[in-house]
């Protein structure tokens, strides 16, 4: 069983950021199904900038707990290109099971069903 990303979203829209800011962070929402039946699953991912990163460090006194993030330069930033990543990066997970593919896509997003017990 292979993975596919059927939508991403980004909030807030990467458009509304200023043309000048260098230190942004927006969440983006992957929606994950398998690749051959219906179905889907959100992963929610940090994408942010190295200067957003650095102050959420400062912040913090030194250390910041960065699972789940994604981290771009705001001088490279193009949504087109983050979209073909977030496919491909999806597209290579696959596993026997939906559960063993979440878990794996849980190493790059909190899956809504991260932590669950029945």
């Amino acid at each position: 069983m292979r993975a596919t990303l059927r939508s991403l979203a980004f909030d807030p829209d990467p458009r509304s950021l200023a043309a000048d800011a260098s230190a942004f962070r927006i969440n983006a929402r992957l929606t994950v199904g398998p690749a051959d039946g219906p179905g889907d699953e959100t992963f929610d991912v940090t994408v942010c900038t190295p200067e957003w990163l650095a102050q959420a460090c400062r912040k913090t006194g030194g250390i910041y707990d960065a699972r789940h993030h994604v981290v771009v330069t705001m001088g490279q930033f193009d949504e087109r290109v983050l979209h073909d990543w977030f496919e491909a990066r999806v597209r290579r997970v696959e596993g026997d099971e939906w559960s063993e593919i979440g878990n794996r896509l849980g190493r790059l997003g909190f899956w809504e069903f991260e932590d669950y017990t029945p």
